[in-house]
């Protein structure tokens, strides 16, 4: 028996509702371990993945007897047969948060019920992590901080960001990963001031500072790491923000753990960066998940109590224009006592020389 989607009926039943529609993917891969397009159908007598027929074969080869899981080609259902799938219910559950207005009126017009929001359940059961996720997110990490240690010693004279970025998301591939979490970020000098600057064809040079923002997925699960370097040198004008920005890193990680209130948290360092003169551009934080941005945010404004094995990544960053920006992140386990940094790279000034 699929767990997840027991799981899922149990809160369904106690909503008075009697299915559901999950048509986000990542609520479908959470739920089934699928990572093919379609739509997750819970019915009163049986569970239904309706996909195009280009992916039937690969659906197939991933369930098993125990998932419990019928699939349909959806080139083959009729209007009544999308309608039959509901007869016997009246309420079904939606995805109100991903689902466009249009989807939302095919649904009505397929399904003939009445549908119901469900806020969020699946996202927020996605929260806490099991111990197979955890695993992919270490493996994750892991690949991550390797592919920075490896990036920093083979930046050549003359490389662009784009380049950078390209041979990233070369080595996580060839080491492991399934792909990028999302497209990274490599920024020098004056283009680290952007909090999600977009590589360009600018070259590298004496003097800069580097900002990366790079992660990989593993079987669908995502890593988030941010880092700075210097160029043959390290300015004076870096290190006061290099130590501030490390410090509040080091202080929301020492706080946060099972039961942890993050707007308490969140707000005392708010109040440290506005007491310093820097904007407050970006969350502290987020969790990290099968999305690389997923509940909860770690801002003051949100009331939200910590729960033990969540994955939390913790970016504080500050942000001069026109100048240079320092963004330190990690991705950390949410434990009883403290959290466990899961990406291990180095946080001391690192100056790099650059390769011939």
């Amino acid at each position: 028996m699929n767990v997840k989607i027991k799981w899922l009926r149990d809160q369904l039943s106690s909503l008075k509702l009697e299915g559901m529609i999950i048509s986000n993917p990542k609520n479908i891969k959470y739920l089934t371990g699928l990572s093919e397009e379609g739509t997750l159908v819970l019915a009163s007598k049986e569970n239904i993945f309706i996909t195009d027929g280009r992916y039937i074969e690969s659906v197939n080869r991933h369930l098993t007897i125990d998932d419990e899981i019928v699939v349909y080609d959806s080139r083959e259902l009729s209007k009544y047969d999308y309608e039959s799938i509901f007869m016997l219910e009246e309420n079904v559950g939606i995805e109100e948060k991903y689902i466009t207005y249009e989807q939302y009126k095919k649904y009505l017009q397929s399904y003939q019920v009445n549908l119901v929001e469900t806020d969020g359940i699946i996202e927020n059961q996605r929260i806490v992590k099991d111990k197979e996720e955890i695993d992919e997110i270490k493996k994750a990490c892991s690949i991550t901080d390797k592919a920075f240690e490896y990036i920093i010693r083979n930046i050549k004279e003359g490389m662009t960001e784009k380049e950078v970025a390209f041979e990233i998301e070369k080595f996580m591939i060839q080491n492991g990963a399934d792909g990028l979490a999302f497209d990274s970020i490599v920024a020098f000098g004056e283009n680290a001031s952007m909090p999600h600057a977009v590589p360009t064809d600018r070259k590298v040079k004496k003097g800069d500072i580097i900002q990366f923002d790079i992660g990989c997925r593993c079987n669908g699960y995502c890593s988030d790491f941010s880092r700075v370097v210097f160029v043959e040198e390290l300015k004076e004008e870096y290190k006061e923000v290099y130590d501030f920005v490390l410090e509040e890193q080091k202080k929301i990680s020492s706080l946060l753990k099972d039961g942890s209130n993050i707007k308490t948290v969140i707000k005392d360092r708010e109040t440290e960066f506005k007491l310093k003169g820097y904007q407050v551009l970006h969350a502290f934080g987020h969790g990290v998940g099968l999305d690389i941005h997923e509940l909860p945010v770690l801002r003051s404004k949100q009331d939200w109590t910590l729960k033990e094995n969540s994955v939390i990544a913790i970016e504080p960053g500050v942000y001069i224009p026109n100048k240079f920006g320092i963004r330190i992140e990690d991705t950390f386990l949410v434990k009883k006592d403290g959290c466990e940094n899961l990406t291990n790279s180095k946080k001391d000034y690192t100056i790099i020389k650059l390769a011939k």
